[in-house]
């Protein structure tokens, strides 16, 4: 089944089998508008548009025009101080809402909204002045399974990864042109630095890292529909990927399997740029978009763990076991301190610009 089965069979049979959910919390209908982006395109963004953007138009009223594609703090700084803000939420990583945050250019959230008992439900963290966590992900290592087969040695650390005589293949790795999710945890881990010494991070030992494994790198992805298209031709041995775009080409016949061992967890926002015009409307979508029901509704469709905790109360144990955001997997990975990434220094920098710029050097080299 290729990706566009996938979505068409699933997507109808999921969405409408918990419309009627939707339907009887229905409010008053209020006409409006709104234009989101949402954070990826390809099967995660047809996903939010089928689980999201159609009921929400339906329950409200309000007409929403989806982005399927990233956002990144550039694109809502420049909006933001030229005035000019010309969409309404976004999706985008922890790091990236709060170094946005530090800078004044997200609207506060409006948790008055918010029923006593979704609003509890929401990890602690992911429950921002300026930003609700919208999923949590990870980022894990995926092996080939023909090259490593069960019952033979496989990679099992990062350390493992970078060891190339003992497990030859194609390596693959994300890039950090963004200066967030880059590979650098995993450098560390390589190089031996323990998972609770990772932060603050040291930056001239994770480029140390990267100088070994880099002649063994064919190629380094920066999205998730690229990551996702590299498991599903065969291109690598080894890689890093988001969990949720390995398990989806799983699904869809791809030889790989996970370790989640060392995997790194992540948390995305919904956040609403300031000067929104259509911020009331933003604050609703956000709302709807983090529902315990609409979250598990989500996980069916993409295997991408939910923020609210009574979402797990909706989701059977067999796809629980599939999201990072399993209660197992939370207490075994490793969270990522995305509040050192937006520290900043005397230099004005944030460590993720540091780690952006560094990047952009080291890779031209």
């Amino acid at each position: 089944m290729d990706r566009r089965q996938f979505m068409q069979t699933t997507s109808a049979a999921i969405v409408a089998g918990t419309l009627p959910s939707v339907g009887s919390r229905a409010s008053v209908q209020s006409p409006g508008e709104l234009t989101i982006r949402t954070g990826s395109g390809g099967a995660f963004g047809n996903a939010v548009i089928e689980v999201l953007v159609k009921p929400f138009q339906a329950e409200t009223g309000i007409k929403v025009t989806p982005i399927t594609d990233q956002t990144n703090p550039a694109q809502i700084e420049l909006m933001v101080t030229t005035k000019t803000v010309t969409f309404d939420v976004a999706q985008i990583t922890q790091g990236s809402a709060l170094a946005a945050a530090e800078k004044g250019h997200l609207e506060q959230i409006d948790y008055s909204i918010y029923k006593k008992d979704e609003l509890d439900g929401i990890i602690d963290f992911a429950k921002h002045p300026f930003g609700v966590g919208s999923n949590i992900y990870s980022i894990v290592m995926v092996y080939n399974t023909v090259r490593f087969p069960a019952g033979k040695p496989r990679p099992n650390t990062w350390a493992e990864f970078w060891d190339v005589k003992k497990f030859p293949g194609v390596r693959v790795l994300t890039d950090g042109r963004l200066g967030i999710q880059g590979p650098w945890e995993e450098a560390l881990l390589a190089d031996g630095v323990p998972a609770d010494k990772l932060y603050p991070m040291d930056i001239d030992r994770i480029f140390g890292s990267l100088d070994k494994i880099k002649p063994h790198v064919r190629k380094w992805w920066h999205n998730g529909a690229e990551i996702q298209q590299i498991m599903q031709e065969k291109a690598a041995d080894i890689l890093n990927s988001y969990d949720g775009r390995a398990i989806l080409s799983m699904d869809q016949g791809a030889p790989i399997e996970i370790n989640r061992n060392q995997a790194k967890l992540i948390s995305d926002y919904w956040v609403i740029p300031k000067g929104s015009p259509n911020a009331r409307n933003a604050q609703k979508f956000i709302e709807f978009a983090t529902r315990a029901e609409r979250q598990a509704t989500f996980a069916r469709l993409f295997p991408i763990g939910a923020t609210n905790r009574n979402a797990y109360k909706l989701i059977p144990d067999a796809v629980a076991r599939r999201l990072a955001s399993h209660p197992d997997y939370m207490a075994s990975g490793i969270l990522i301190d995305m509040k050192r990434y937006a520290q900043i220094g005397s230099d004005g920098l944030s460590n993720s610009q540091r780690l952006a710029h560094r990047w952009n050097r080291w890779s031209l080299s």
